[in-house]
């Protein structure tokens, strides 16, 4: 069911892992940001705009993972963005023989069998000086940043008041880190002094996975992100609700990405002789 949450904004909020696609409306149709999980959801999402007489005219994944590079043949065939770096990402993907099997090791197993695979990460990547997106409607600018993934893109809708911030600034999830990147605890903490930058312009931030919240929530979310990615800078452990026995009933597991983060990092540093 679509949620508004602004004026010409709404939010579709799947029964997994509280993933939220995002719908802008447009002058010919909408924009759809992060499509969704499985494919009952989205063919409800899009029976759901045909009756709202509103056509997909475009798309936009904010960053290469699995599941926010989805799509249906139900949403049509309208341009799907993404970064240029995200767009690099996925094409390397996308070029190994063994894709589909190192994609699926990911799935929730509840939800394995309804996710479709045929149009997972077909995405034109934009110049990488592209400071919106380019379709028919309220400007939406990018930002972007090397936080949780490569190409990772925030998306502020300044005329509605709204902050799209793929896998950052959750109720429920902590900050994960791209221990891939060369130093993932500076671009964490680098995207969430861009995401305060805009804090003033923002009455609603919608998060990839968790609850929408308001103005204030926003900096909350930030300071509560930056606490934590500090505390795993300086070895600490870190004091947020999102992990151990305060975590909300469900997501216990974030625990455990916790755990495997603080680990990865004590190996880097161990490896490399310095903390991050």
């Amino acid at each position: 069911m679509l949620k508004q949450v602004a004026g010409g904004v709404l939010v579709h909020e799947s029964e997994c892992i509280q993933s939220n696609a995002v719908v802008v409306e447009g002058d010919a149709g909408v924009l759809l940001i992060d499509a969704g999980i499985t494919g009952d959801e989205m063919a409800t999402l899009a029976n759901d705009l045909r009756e709202l007489g509103q056509p997909v005219v475009a798309g936009f994944s904010t960053h290469p993972d699995w599941d926010h590079v989805l799509w249906h043949p139900a949403l049509g065939n309208a341009p799907r963005y993404g970064t240029a770096r995200c767009a690099a990402s996925l094409r390397d993907l996308l070029s190994k023989a063994d894709w589909e099997a190192q994609v699926a090791e990911g799935l929730p197993p509840e939800v394995a069998d309804d996710v479709p695979m045929e149009l997972l990460g077909l995405i034109t990547g934009l110049p990488a000086e592209a400071a919106e997106i380019p379709w028919d409607g309220p400007k939406v600018r990018i930002i972007e940043h090397q936080a949780h993934a490569p190409g990772h893109a925030a998306l502020l809708i300044e005329e509605c008041g709204v902050l799209v911030a793929g896998d950052m600034l959750s109720d429920v999830l902590i900050p994960m880190l791209d221990l891939q990147a060369a130093n993932p605890i500076e671009d964490y903490l680098a995207a969430l002094e861009l995401l305060e930058r805009v804090a003033d312009r923002v009455d609603v931030v919608i998060p990839g996975h968790g609850s929408v919240g308001g103005a204030g929530q926003l900096r909350a979310r930030i300071d509560q992100d930056r606490a934590y990615v500090n505390a795993m800078r300086n070895g600490h452990v870190p004091s947020d609700p999102r992990i151990g026995s305060s975590a909300k009933p469900g997501w216990e597991w974030v625990s455990d990405v916790h755990t495997w983060q603080l680990q990865s990092l004590a190996q880097r540093s161990e490896r490399d002789g310095a903390p991050d």
